[in-house]
């Protein structure tokens, strides 16, 4: 091979040699920029999905004032510790899981709650005063911002004594613990995996609320 040949050759091993390998990390589904891990959402008012979000795009959805198609998922989490709800109201959401959350769609203007099982999150219907039933009851609930807060509600235990426990949560969790269970569940009851999973993400909870005002 002459050297006129051997030179265009060079030339392509070289770019091909120093292509810089492809990023696999998170970027931010707004501008691009690569995330950590660990990172901060907004939701689509519209769509309701979760995006990834860097920093200053998150910040520029933080008003919850501003008429904006997008809103940032703040990381308030709040515990009611004399929170109260009658088991036929709970029946009446026919909920076939001890675990529910709901959270306020503003785009729907209403209450919507789901639970976490092996298929995902379902939704299940909600009566129309249901809610308007609970805040009376425990009117300190009326804190939840909508679309990006959700009350993380968790049925009676076996143990005597035991209640309803409810905590304000930024709504991005909810849909981690869906994720969770759905990795972990085993048979009917989810099995063991499950439950521990569950324990150390309300462990996770409690740790970081503070008790409503």
């Amino acid at each position: 091979m002459t050297a006129s040949r051997q030179a265009p050759l060079a030339t392509l091993r070289r770019i091909a040699n120093s292509r810089p390998a492809p990023v696999t990390a998170e970027r931010c589904e707004m501008c691009a920029e690569t995330v950590a891990e660990r990172h901060q959402h907004v939701v689509n008012l519209r769509s309701r999905a979760l995006m990834c979000t860097c920093r200053a795009c998150y910040l520029l959805f933080t008003d919850p004032a501003a008429e904006l198609r997008y809103r940032a998922v703040p990381d308030r989490y709040l515990s009611f510790p004399d929170f109260r709800l009658d088991p036929a109201r709970w029946d009446e959401w026919q909920i076939p899981v001890g675990l529910a959350f709901l959270f306020t769609n503003s785009a729907a203007d209403r209450t919507v709650v789901f639970y976490p099982g092996p298929a995902g999150a379902t939704e299940s219907e909600l009566p129309v005063d249901a809610w308007e039933a609970v805040t009376a009851t425990n009117p300190a609930l009326r804190v939840l911002a909508p679309d990006v807060e959700a009350l993380l509600i968790r049925a009676p235990g076996a143990r005597v004594g035991d209640g309803f426990a409810c905590h304000l949560v930024p709504v991005d969790v909810c849909y981690e613990l869906v994720g969770l269970l759905r990795r972990t569940w085993r048979g009917f009851d989810g099995g063991q995996e499950a439950r521990a999973r569950l324990t150390e993400f309300f462990a996770m909870v409690a740790a970081r609320s503070r008790p409503a005002s």
